[in-house]
């Protein structure tokens, strides 16, 4: 597999995936390099999972090239896993991101700090049973922004074992520690296996 068309629009995101697949030789595209009109992919599944997979085979089926899809957010324990599958659209999509991390920020005052990064990634083959994959990157709410790496929620998602926010690290650290890093990893393995 030489080429893998990204379904998402999301800059910090391909600009990871890119970092990590093109190591190995995977030319990454976003689906803005494949289609020249705005693709809307309802993601109504229930996890974040479904929402991968959901994304994946809609552009897989309509292109027919190899697609990688993750769905990926922000679980906050004092918030009850909020917000969850609807981190993108929580406080709304024109919500600016210092808005909705004050908010949470605000949210788990004097409760819990616990709070982790979880991505999904669905890569979807023509003819081929999709590959599924799912893991975390565990942290804390900080009580304030801090950071100019990164984007969304890094400012405020503190990790203890380095010290330092999200969006203070560096990508070659994201890179090493993140959620979507480590999903990347794991598909990494199952394609040099293939």
């Amino acid at each position: 597999m030489k080429e893998i068309i990204v379904a998402s629009t999301n800059e910090g995101k391909i600009k990871e995936i890119k970092a990590m697949l093109s190591e190995i030789g995977i030319d990454v595209k976003s689906i803005k390099d494949v289609f020249d009109k705005d693709i809307d992919i309802e993601e109504n599944g229930q996890t974040f999972r479904e929402n991968a997979l959901i994304k994946a085979q809609t552009i897989c089926d309509l292109i027919h090239k190899p697609t990688l899809a993750d769905d990926s957010g922000l679980e906050v324990d004092a918030m009850d896993g909020a917000p969850g599958i609807y981190s993108a659209r929580f406080m709304g999509h024109e919500t600016s991101y210092d808005v909705k991390n004050q908010a949470i920020i605000d949210a788990v005052k004097g409760k819990q700090r616990g709070a982790r990064f979880v991505c999904a990634m669905a890569l979807c083959v023509p003819n081929e049973e999709p590959i599924l994959i799912e893991e975390y990157f565990n942290g804390e709410i900080y009580d304030r922004i801090e950071g100019e790496n990164g984007f969304g929620y890094d400012p405020i998602f503190y990790v203890p074992e380095l010290g330092k926010t999200s969006a203070s690290l560096t990508l070659e650290e994201k890179n090493q520690y993140s959620h979507r890093a480590k999903a990347l990893k794991k598909l990494y393995q199952i394609l040099k296996e293939k």
